[in-house]
């Protein structure tokens, strides 16, 4: 492991890598909207001033002001908007379901490996990260890449290799963008590409470890709330980064980064 690298250190490694896996998501994101509607609700059932005024007539016969609802009344009137606000957003929902098909459920890596399963190792920056055999596209070596507009900033550009063209993933800057900076920047030095499945995606490497055999238990897999979802986990004795190669390609057709919340 080069000292030049923000990971000179195991134990640094193993702190950045642990933080990243065990980084789920906040329980007060999944009730926002929640809470949002209940605001929204609480608002509408509180009478402005001019909605109390409306309440009240002037008596011909006498100059004082009386309530012309009672109670019983008023309080039917509230059930009625609390009712019809329900009911809105019942439909609105109801519409949102029909529109967006529902996501079907997709087992994790955990679940789709072999207890034994092999993984090719490679380097980035410093990173040990590990992509499963039965998910690697293959390996090319790193060539000409030609830059395009309006691309994120850790899009490299695209290798064209016998006819086909392949989307180049800076991915010093796209696995930990708050440690990418010039200095990095310049110690970096892509020599190969690292194809995702069947995508046109392929991860710049600077060097190719080894193939290694593992088994699940080797594994400290990314718990089911995590905000990484390409993440699977970390391979404890290699102080390594599992990919989730599915997950991977999914953010990257999508234009995220590996910080960027996943729908």
């Amino acid at each position: 492991m080069s000292k030049d690298t923000p990971f000179a250190r195991e134990e640094v490694m193993e702190e950045y890598l642990s933080s990243l896996l065990l980084d789920a998501e906040d329980p007060a994101d999944v009730t926002a909207r929640a809470a949002k509607l209940l605001e929204q609700a609480t608002v509408e059932l509180i009478p402005s001033d001019a909605d109390e005024a409306s309440l009240l007539v002037d008596n011909p016969t006498d100059e004082t002001l009386v309530p012309v609802v009672e109670d019983e009344v008023a309080a039917q009137a509230v059930e009625e908007v609390v009712t019809d606000a329900v009911a809105e957003v019942v439909a609105k929902e109801s519409v949102e379901a029909a529109i967006t098909p529902p996501k079907v459920p997709v087992d994790s890596l955990e679940q789709r490996l072999e207890n034994q399963f092999q993984a090719l190792f490679f380097e980035v920056a410093g990173l040990t990260l590990a992509v499963p055999l039965i998910t690697l596209g293959g390996i090319h070596n790193l060539g000409k890449i030609g830059p395009l507009f309006g691309k994120p900033a850790w899009f490299l550009g695209v290798m064209l290799h016998r006819e086909e063209k392949y989307s180049v993933v800076d991915t010093a800057l796209w696995v930990m963008p708050e440690k990418y900076d010039q200095t990095l920047a310049d110690k970096l030095n892509y020599q190969y590409l690292i194809m995702l499945g069947d995508s046109p995606w392929g991860l710049a490497s600077e060097k190719l470890v080894n193939t290694v055999t593992l088994n699940k238990d080797d594994v400290k897999w990314r718990q089911a709330n995590a905000k990484r979802p390409w993440l699977a986990g970390m391979v404890k004795d290699k102080m390594c980064a599992l990919l989730d190669v599915d997950e991977l390609i999914s953010m990257l057709n999508n234009g995220l980064g590996s910080k960027d919340q996943v729908l």
